[in-house]
């Protein structure tokens, strides 16, 4: 089995409204941003990115009601978007950061 995980600590850019999927599942579109430096080739590196991202169930219920700006341990895995053209990040679980 081959792993896809990933933990990413980033704000809350913005929120789409609330959907719900045809069997009635809450699902919410995010962006998020994340900014940090790390070591890459023996230099220190900024990187910087804004990242799809959608959670689903309680979770987006959940996630619905945190501010934008606030800054969040986000756990999950990535999958390619419905169109294929890019990937989304699913969230499975937020903590504070």
């Amino acid at each position: 089995m081959q792993a896809n995980s990933l933990v990413l600590s980033a704000g809350i850019a913005e929120f789409e409204t609330m959907r719900y999927t045809p069997s009635g599942l809450p699902a919410l579109n995010l962006r998020l941003e994340h900014e940090s430096q790390v070591s890459e080739a023996g230099s220190v590196r900024t990187v910087k990115l804004v990242m799809k991202a959608v959670a689903f169930g309680t979770l987006a219920e959940r996630l619905a009601k945190q501010a934008v700006g606030s800054v969040w341990q986000f756990t999950g895995f990535m999958a390619n978007a419905r169109q294929g053209k890019s990937v989304v990040f699913h969230i499975q679980e937020f903590l504070q950061n």
